[in-house]
Order: C-alpha cells, then structure tokens, then sequence
C-alpha cells in the first residue's frame, strides 16, 4: 500500500536528465506536488517527467539574475508551505520521508539541513572529506533563497545554482537519515560538469583576492556553523600555493580517502585536477586583458651587400 501523500512540493531543476529522472522521479513519489523545472531539454526529460505525473516549467535564463533555482522560489505556484529541493542525480530514501514526514507536522525549525551520500563508480565515497555532505534543501520556501555571489557575469556556468547557500529568516535544524546522490552518467559528463563549476569557482577566488568578497550574506565566521567555517577557511585557501597538491594530500592521505580504494583515489586525482582548472582560470581573470594582447614581433632588416665591380 502506497503511503499517503505529504504535504511538501518537490522542486527538481533539470535539462537533458534522461538517464537520472526515472531514479529520481520515483523516489519523490510521496510528495503531494513535484515541478520540474526544465531548461529547454532536447532529449526525453520533459516526456518522463510527465509520465510520472510532474508539472514541467520552462525556465530561459537572461544570462543574469536570478538562475534557477532562486527563479522557481519566487514564481512557481506551490501549494504547499514546505517545498524539497533534489537535484536529478539525488534520490529521497522511504526512511528519509519518514523522517520529513515527522519533522513538518511539528517543525522545530523554518528549515532543514539533509546529509548527502555521494555515490562515484558505483561506490559510496564514505572519506576523503566527502561525508558528512549538508545541503539545505527542506524549508518553508517563503523562508528561504538563495544567496547571489555575483559571479553571473562569467559565462559557461550554467542557468542554475551551484555551489550557492540557502539563506533562511529563522531557525535550521538537521534531519539523519541519508539523501542519496547517484549520477548514472559517465564520467565525462562529471569531467562536462565541473568544467563549468571551475568557471563558477575561479570567479569567487577572484572576488576574494581582489577584496570584492564572496558576496553572499552567510558570513565567514571560524566558530561558526559548518558554512561560515568553510567560508572562513576559504578566505586563507585561496592564497596558499600549490593548491592541486594540497587538495590531493588533503581528500586522499589526511581525510583517510585511501580506504575508498580505487574509487577514492580516483576521486582524489580528479578533485586535484579540478583545484588545477580552477588555478588556471583564475590567472586568466587576473591578467586574461595582458595575455590576449597579441605582440606584433619586431620586423628583422637584412641589410644585403653591395655587390662590388669586377676589376
């Protein structure tokens, strides 16, 4: 017998999620409404999502501001006060439901931080600085958006959140049952998305260094929540050198990612290789107006002999 339906609206942003929205689609299937909110899919996104009975919205991004997900918070017309946002590559576990279940018939909190599980190469990466995962994703959603670290104006970052924080107007607590985050794509689309996100990364380094700041409203505070600690931290990672190294030594060696095996090392390798990119975008926007000026190289003289009468 189906349990009964919650009174929680699903927000799931997507485009070209074919593989991903079956798994996902059906592990929100509690919930009394689910939006996906589409940005003009060419593969069988918006046919599935249908199927399994979601309301499709169309989002075009002006290149600017607000994205996605902060886009769907002010105009999509939920009719419930508490709104779950998954992404399509996450999954809502029944033992999780439960627990949301509980949390808002007697809420505590204005919002909720859920713990996510990520899974790479068929492997939960259980170290290497990857678990505990918090993501703010269950709230009041009049409550609650995202905040702008005005990095819009770089291009190739995609029309939807990435590594932006909920914040909230009231309290948060933490729910313990696992969300899930399981990606049936192959790792070319990891390598696909994380070029875009080192765009997105390389445009906060450069608003640190440059005394611009992050922009967003949760401050950085070492003693502080577990996101004003990681924004304090930032503030020093930014200028340390050999970064990729450092990334590498930190996920694989001193948060134990070695006893993921071959996945987690693998995992490690790429997160060095993404602090690279990152690296190398960065210089671009510190000195990309010297590096494209093309320098025209000075013109050489050869100065022919005169040829000298025969006597």
């Amino acid at each position: 017998m189906m349990p009964a339906k919650l009174p929680v609206s699903v927000l799931i942003p997507a485009k070209n999620e074919e593989a991903n929205l079956p798994a996902c689609l059906e592990s929100v299937a509690r919930a009394d409404e689910v939006f996906v909110v589409d940005s003009q899919s060419t593969d069988r996104s918006i046919e599935i999502s249908e199927r399994y009975g979601a309301t499709v919205v169309q989002f075009h991004f002006n290149g600017r501001w607000p994205k996605k997900k902060n886009w769907s918070l002010e105009n999509l017309p939920f009719r419930n006060e508490w709104v779950l946002i998954v992404d399509c590559d996450e999954r809502i576990t029944p033992e999780l439901w439960d627990e949301i279940a509980a949390a808002i018939q007697n809420p505590d909190y204005e919002g909720y931080y859920l713990n996510r599980r990520v899974f790479f190469l068929g492997q939960w990466i259980r170290h290497g600085g990857k678990y505990p995962d918090w993501n703010l994703r269950l709230f009041r959603h009049a409550k609650g958006r995202y905040e702008n670290l005005h990095t819009e104006e770089i291009r190739n970052t995609g029309d939807n959140e990435v590594h932006e924080h909920v914040v909230m107007s009231g309290k948060v607590g933490y729910l313990k049952n696992d969300m899930l985050h399981i990606d049936f794509r192959d790792i070319f689309h990891w390598l696909e998305r994380h070029n875009r996100y080192s765009n997105w990364e390389a445009r906060v380094y450069y608003n640190l260094l440059t005394g611009m700041g992050e922009g967003g409203t949760i401050g950085a505070n070492l003693f502080g929540d577990s996101v004003q600690r990681k924004r304090f931290l930032k503030r020093i990672w930014v200028r340390l050198p050999f970064k990729p190294t450092i990334r590498f030594m930190l996920s694989y060696f001193i948060r134990f990612g070695f006893l993921d095996g071959k996945a987690g090392y693998i995992y490690a390798r790429l997160l060095s290789q993404y602090e690279y990119q990152i690296g190398v975008k960065l210089y671009e926007l510190q000195y990309g107006g010297q590096l494209n000026k093309v320098t025209e190289p000075t013109p050489t003289v050869t100065i022919e002999p005169v040829p000298q009468p025969e006597s």
